[in-house]
This record gives structure tokens, C-alpha cells and sequence, in this order.
């Protein structure tokens, strides 16, 4: 069941939204060759702590850390560690901030120092993606027309959009309904309406679509070991047009 948001619902959401945009916004001032995962983890939770929010991820079905940090093959659902990073990395970090009972999710992927073209490229288009996504997150449409425009703009690239893991509904929980696949056709799916929350986040590949969990039961990576890169906002649906929560 979608559940539709009211205005003051939608404000508190802006608010949890300004948390996490904010948070993102610090790591990337803050990722550099030489830092750790679990310091950017910290840095993370000690600033979104001192929002009187909470992170989103910490304990949610057992995920032991405060962001997902996933590191160059690593598509989704990293975690933080001691690794440190490297010259020529990319790590997408994926953050969520509840406030007053409300979630705000976004990601970035972030350059460690000089990186290759290839890298820039994957990262750049990746968070065109989402715009071009965010075109089509208007009041009448359908929730696929986001969906396919993604996809299309994606794979003119010769990049792959991940199939396994999608974007979804936010709201007093982290994932609600509908779930917002970043592939398909146009014109399917629930109607767009005023107060639908959307967290739209497309996860390209750099080769195939195909992925796969590693051991740790947690870090999702490409299985042919090429880069991935993950864009992530959360998007008020209103009839003025849609409103992006999560950029500071």
C-alpha cells in the first residue's frame, strides 16, 4: 500500500531530508586518498547524532554501521571497515537520517583523488540518471515513465542498470511501497499523486547488469568486477512538481 503524505508530513521529511543532504555533503569535503571507511562511518553518525536525528541504516535488519561505503565493483550495501582508500577509487556512500519519525535516503558516488575517465564518466552519467529520472516524477505520470527514462539515458551509454535492487517509497519507514525499478517500460505502474515519497537512487554498471552478494551476506558487487556507481535522492511527488529533499 502506497502511503500518501500530508504537508506536514512532507515538512517533517524536508527536514530529515536536510540532514542527510548535509551529511553528504561534509564526506565529500572529507574523502580523500588515506581515509578509512569506518572514519567516514563516524564522521557521519557523530554529525547526523548532533542533528538530533539518528542514522537510518545502523541496526536495520542487523547492518552493523551508520552508511553503506561501497568501493569500485561494490554496488550497494558496503560496509565500513578499517580499508582505506586509495588514489583512483570511487565509493558510493549511501546515507539515511531518521528525524521525528521520518527518513530521508540519499547517495553519492565521490572521487578518491584522480581517478580514470571511465570513472568520471560512470559517476557523471550515473547522477544524470537520476535526473532525467526525476523529469518524469510529475503528478499524472506513471511510476515506470521514471523508470524507463532512466534506463534509456543509461544504456545510450553503453553502461547497464542494476536489475536487483531498486528504489522505493520512504516515509515513517525506510522502504515502503511502491518499489521504483530503474529499467522498464514506460506508462505501467501506479499513477503519480501528490504525497507520494519516492526515493529514486539508479545503481549503473560499467559492463553487465549482473551482481552478486559477497560472503559477508551484505556488499552486493558486479560479478564481472567492473565499476558501479549509485545516485540517490529523496523526491517529494507535488503538484506543483516534484521537490528533491536530500540536496544541500
Amino acid at each position: 500500500m502506497i502511503i500518501i503524505k500530508n504537508n506536514s508530513e512532507i515538512e517533517y521529511m524536508r527536514r530529515a531530508g536536510k540532514v542527510v543532504g548535509d551529511t553528504l555533503a561534509i564526506l565529500e569535503d572529507v574523502v580523500k586518498p588515506g581515509i578509512t571507511t569506518k572514519d567516514l562511518d563516524r564522521i557521519a553518525e557523530d554529525y547526523i547524532s548532533k542533528q538530533g536525528a539518528k542514522p537510518s541504516f545502523k541496526g536495520y535488519y542487523g547492518f552493523p554501521a551508520s552508511l553503506c561505503t561501497s568501493i569500485n565493483e561494490e554496488v550497494v550495501h558496503g560496509i565500513p571497515s578499517d580499508r582505506v582508500l586509495q588514489e583512483g577509487d570511487i565509493i558510493s556512500v549511501d546515507c539515511g537520517a531518521i528525524l521525528n519519525n521520518y527518513h530521508g535516503d540519499a547517495a553519492r558516488t565521490f572521487a578518491v583523488g584522480n581517478i580514470s575517465d571511465d570513472a568520471k564518466k560512470l559517476i557523471q552519467v550515473t547522477r544524470e540518471c537520476f535526473f532525467k529520472g526525476v523529469e518524469y516524477a510529475k503528478v499524472g505520470n506513471r511510476l515506470t515513465d521514471i523508470s524507463h527514462s532512466i534506463q534509456l539515458y543509461a544504456e545510450s551509454f553503453g553502461y547497464s542498470v542494476v536489475r536487483e535492487y531498486v528504489g522505493h517509497g520512504i516515509g515513517r519507514e525506510m522502504h515502503e511501497d511502491p518499489e521504483v525499478p530503474n529499467y522498464g517500460r514506460e506508462g505501467r505502474g501506479p499513477k503519480l499523486t501528490h504525497g507520494m515519497m519516492l526515493a529514486i537512487e539508479p545503481m549503473i554498471n560499467l559492463g553487465e547488469y549482473h551482481v552478486e552478494t559477497t560472503p559477508n551476506g551484505w556488499t552486493v558487487v558486479t560479478v564481472d568486477g567492473k565499476l558501479s556507481a549509485h545516485y540517490e535522492n529523496t523526491v517529494a511527488i507535488l503538484d506543483e512538481g516534484p521537490e528533491i529533499l536530500t540536496l544541500s
